[in-house]
C-alpha cells in the first residue's frame, strides 16, 4: 500500500508565544506552504484553535484537505503530541479520522442564524431564571418541558468534552449516534438525556423566553435570546483529522470511559 506524501505543509499557529516558537521552528525545518496549496494544514495550539481551523478553512476541507494538530495548548484531546522530528514519516502513518459536524439554524430577534459544530451545540440560560425548554424529536414532541440551566446535543467527536463534564456520555466514533446531554436538570430531575440517531433532526423551543432568555452556542460561537433552535448532523460536510498510530480519536474516547 502506498503511503501519502505530504511535501507541502501550512503550518499554523495559535496567538500564543509558545505556539509561536513552536511555528518558527517547524518553518525553518520544514517550510511552510500557503493553505490552499498544501497537502495537509497543521495547526499549533489546543483544542480551540483546532476548532478555529477547520471553521476558517472549510471551504478547503471540504475538498477533502487533512489536518494534523500539534498540542501547544491545554488539554489538546484533538491534537496529537508535539515533536519537530520525523514529522513527514508521522504524516504517513498518521490515521484518518471522519467527522461530521453539527448544523445549527437558530431563530434570534435579528433573524435567523447558521452555525457549524464539531464538538457541541448548548442552550444554556443567560440569567438567574432557569431555561424552560421544549424538545421535538422528528417533529414528535419529546419533552414538553425541560426546566434546567440548558442543554446540549453532542457529536461523537465532541462527546468527551462539555458533553462528559455534564455527565453525558462518552460515544464511540461511528456508533452513528449524538448525545443529547440536559445541563443541571431541575425538572425532570432525574433526567439523564437520551441517545439519538445521527440522522435525528432536533428542535428546542424557548418557552417563555422575554422572562428566561436563552443563548445557543456553536462550539464558541453565542448566538443570545433565541427563540427556537434546530440541530442536526451534516452529513454532506466531513472533516478529515489525522492522529499517531496508538493514539487515534476512537482510542482516545475509548480510553476516557475508563478514566478515574
Amino acid at each position: 500500500m502506498t503511503k501519502n506524501k505530504f511535501n507541502n505543509i501550512a503550518f499554523l499557529s495559535a496567538d500564543k508565544d509558545q505556539a509561536k516558537r513552536a511555528l518558527s521552528k517547524l518553518t525553518a525545518k520544514y517550510g511552510n506552504c500557503d493553505a490552499a496549496h498544501a497537502d495537509v494544514i497543521v495547526p499549533l495550539g489546543g483544542d480551540g484553535f483546532m476548532l478555529d481551523t477547520l471553521r476558517k478553512h472549510m471551504t478547503l476541507l471540504k475538498r477533502g484537505l487533512p489536518v494534523y494538530g500539534m498540542n501547544q495548548g491545554t488539554v489538546g484531546f484533538l491534537m496529537n503530541h508535539f515533536s519537530l522530528d520525523d514529522l513527514q514519516n508521522r504524516l504517513a502513518n498518521a490515521q484518518s479520522a471522519k467527522i461530521h459536524p453539527l448544523k445549527m439554524i437558530a431563530q434570534t430577534p435579528g433573524g435567523q442564524v447558521e452555525a457549524l459544530a464539531i464538538n457541541e451545540i448548548s442552550l444554556l440560560r443567560q440569567t438567574s431564571q432557569a431555561a424552560h425548554i421544549r424538545i421535538l424529536i422528528d417533529g414528535e414532541e419529546r419533552m414538553e418541558r425541560l426546566m434546567a440551566d440548558g442543554i446540549l446535543i453532542a457529536s461523537p467527536a465532541g462527546s468527551t468534552a462539555y458533553n462528559l463534564s455534564a455527565h453525558g456520555p462518552a460515544i464511540p466514533l461511528g456508533s452513528n449516534v449524538l448525545a443529547l446531554t440536559p445541563i443541571s436538570a431541575f425538572r425532570p430531575r432525574r433526567w439523564r438525556g437520551a441517545l439519538l440517531k445521527n440522522t435525528a433532526k432536533v428542535k428546542f423551543e424557548i418557552l417563555d423566553p422575554g422572562k428566561r432568555p436563552v443563548s445557543a452556542v456553536a462550539d464558541s460561537s453565542e448566538f443570545r435570546n433565541v427563540t427556537s433552535v434546530a440541530v442536526e448532523q451534516a452529513h454532506d460536510i466531513t472533516f478529515n483529522l489525522l492522529f499517531d498510530e496508538g493514539h487515534e480519536l476512537d482510542e482516545k474516547i475509548l480510553r476516557e470511559q475508563f478514566a478515574t
